[in-house]
């Protein structure tokens, strides 16, 4: 994204609700360079509504900032059926792909737009090397992701203990 000032105003408060940045400061002169380098990669897409953003089982390679609009995400159950998710909006500060900052996997869910939507990007190659040159945003970011994850398997672990369970008492009685 060419660094227009303009631009650079409507998607800052964006860029500090989503929780991966949620501990920068707009009041901090620090934190603004770091999220103007950030921004300064970020590619702007737009997508119909019906397109598909990611797809499920396809290998990815970049981190999404939802802008504007509404997607749904939906996964493939092991009968190949496709089960709805969430129903997301830009304005909960969505983003989806955060894997993709880590290393490349294979995507987890489908994202599809279900309104016209806009999205801002970054492959996780060059959120590595914007790392390597502020190792600040790289601790923040990762430390987020890493909570984030552990809350994912805590719950993980409670449904798959709820299932267990409840296969246990189907089996006894």
């Amino acid at each position: 994204m060419a660094e227009n000032l303009d631009v650079f105003e409507e998607v800052l408060p964006k860029l500090l609700k989503i929780q991966l940045f949620s501990d920068f400061k707009a009041d901090n002169e620090n934190d603004m360079r770091i999220l103007r380098m950030v921004y300064s990669e970020l590619r702007l897409h737009t997508f119909k509504a019906g397109e598909e953003i990611i797809k499920e089982g396809e290998h990815g390679e970049s981190f999404y900032i939802l802008t504007s609009g509404s997607v749904q995400v939906f996964r493939n159950t092991m009968a190949g059926d496709r089960i709805a998710l969430a129903n997301l909006s830009a304005d909960m500060g969505i983003f989806f792909g955060e894997a993709a900052l880590i290393g490349t996997d294979k995507r987890g869910a489908t994202v599809i737009a279900t309104t016209d939507c806009r999205t801002c990007e970054i492959t996780g190659k060059r959120f590595k090397e914007l790392c390597e040159k502020e190792p600040i945003l790289g601790y923040r970011v990762m430390l987020c992701l890493a909570r984030r994850m552990t809350v994912t398997i805590k719950k993980a672990n409670s449904d798959m203990e709820t299932l267990y369970e409840a296969l246990f008492d189907e089996v006894v009685n």
